[in-house]
């Protein structure tokens, strides 16, 4: 079983650790290459990126993998673009190069915008693939805080690419994650006691948890500037599954659980009212595994599944539409996985 693989699987158990927010420690590595794409789209997008990726190669002399080749990101006309400004292997806290592993690479919702380390100043940088045109981080953000390397950072963009959250797993324990406006310039921060999940569609809101004391599960939702709008203690049903999405409203958290008959299905939890809807059965393959979930501004969820070969490996990904209200699914892209690859990236990670 791949690094990748442990990660979804604990996901798939849905334990409360697993609600965690993945750090960039924790190297994503799969069995995945493009050698097969297809679309339901009905146009191209040249500036959008339907997945990136990075190739692997055995390990002289021991028996695992290790990243080899540059990143690369297919687009959503069927080309290929290679990202040659990106770093590939961290810069430890240390100061070393850790060549056994992949530096940050996070992609907007939208797949327009993608953040990473710059090869030839290691300065945190968004480029958007519709204009090629790379910005650096605003202030002092765009540059890691003392002791941290860049394997200590995790970064995720809001679905416009607007804003994005930098999160450091390392260095001094007090160290804050910072909430970047994009536009603006300003730098929010939120505690390193929250562990922060997603962005709403329009990026104004962000789910978060927080264990207690009493080993229960406190969810979160903050706004823009990373003031917390909304908290309450959750039911386990909410609190053990994942993944999780917030709405625009930022009351509304839809949540996907595994039956252990490996059925698919999804509640959505009213915050403020402090309700569990009922649940619905998502129409789902059997083989496929709820990997994640976003709300779009129309009221409507988008999911993405795992397709698993016997071993554990992901031999696919699929993209789908969901109605909440009656689990119907309907297919936005399907991708097919071979065996070259060391990390993949999905649009919203």
């Amino acid at each position: 079983m791949t690094r990748k693989t442990a990660i979804l699987a604990a996901a798939v158990a849905a334990t409360i650790s697993a609600l965690a927010a993945p750090t960039a420690a924790q190297a994503r590595t799969g069995t995945a290459a493009a050698v097969e794409t297809r679309t339901g789209a009905s146009s191209a997008a040249k500036g959008e990126v339907r997945y990136a990726w990075a190739k692997l190669c055995a390990k002289k002399g021991q028996e695992y993998n290790i990243p080899c080749g540059p990143w690369m990101v297919v687009m959503r006309d069927g080309t290929t673009r290679t990202v040659t400004d990106a770093r590939v292997n961290p810069v430890t806290a240390a100061g070393k190069v850790d060549k056994e592993l992949m530096s940050e690479f996070a992609l907007s919702g939208d797949g327009r915008y993608a953040a990473y380390f710059r090869k030839s100043d290691s300065k945190l940088v968004v480029r958007d693939f519709a204009t090629n045109r790379v910005r650096v981080l605003p202030g002092t953000t765009g540059r890691l805080p003392k002791g941290v390397g860049m394997d200590d950072v995790n970064a995720k963009l809001s679905y416009d690419g607007e804003r994005i959250l930098l999160d450091y797993s390392s260095g001094d324990a007090k160290l804050s994650t910072l909430l970047v406006d994009l536009t603006t310039g300003k730098v929010s921060t939120i505690s390193p006691k929250l562990s922060v999940q997603d962005f709403s569609p329009d990026g104004r809101h962000l789910l978060a948890t927080r264990s207690t004391s009493e080993n229960t599960t406190e969810l979160l939702v903050l706004d823009e500037n990373g003031a917390t709008t909304a908290r309450r203690i959750v039911p386990q049903v909410i609190a053990n599954n994942m993944p999780q999405a917030v709405a625009d409203d930022g009351n509304s958290v839809a949540v996907t659980i595994t039956t252990p008959s490996g059925k698919t299905r999804l509640r959505v939890y009213d915050l403020e009212a402090d309700n569990v809807g009922a649940a619905v059965d998502v129409k789902v393959p059997k083989n496929e595994s709820p990997y994640r979930l976003s709300w779009d501004a129309s009221g409507s969820l988008t999911l993405w599944d795992l397709r698993n070969n016997k071993d554990g490996d992901t031999t696919g990904i699929v993209r789908r539409s969901l109605d909440p209200d009656s689990g119907a699914t309907s297919t936005i892209d399907t991708i097919k996985l071979g065996s070259k690859i060391y990390m993949w990236w999905l649009p919203g990670e």
